[in-house]
């Protein structure tokens, strides 16, 4: 297990920023950081970060998107990305 400062140090060298002006991670680069993979996806949670499936299919906007986004993500699958609040990582 790798300490909180190292983590944060990670976290902030692979986080990209959003429109919104929040941070993005894509899994991908948490994975190539090797055995500690995991400790990394644990402290983005902790910290306000969620997970993103990313099916590849363009959101549908509306009244009812929500629901029918959710349907085109597969159960259980891995998220592509996670997305931070801004103030996370300041």
């Amino acid at each position: 297990m790798i300490d909180e400062d190292t983590i944060r140090e990670i976290v902030t060298r692979l986080a990209r920023p959003t429109a919104c002006g929040d941070h993005s991670i894509e899994r991908a680069a948490i994975l190539a950081e090797g055995a500690n993979c995991g400790d990394i996806e644990a402290w983005i949670v902790r910290n306000g970060g969620e997970p993103h499936a990313g099916s590849g299919a363009p959101l549908v906007r509306g009244l009812h998107a929500e629901r029918i986004n959710a349907r085109s993500t597969p159960a259980g699958a891995a998220p592509a990305r996670y997305v931070l609040p801004a103030q996370s990582l300041g």
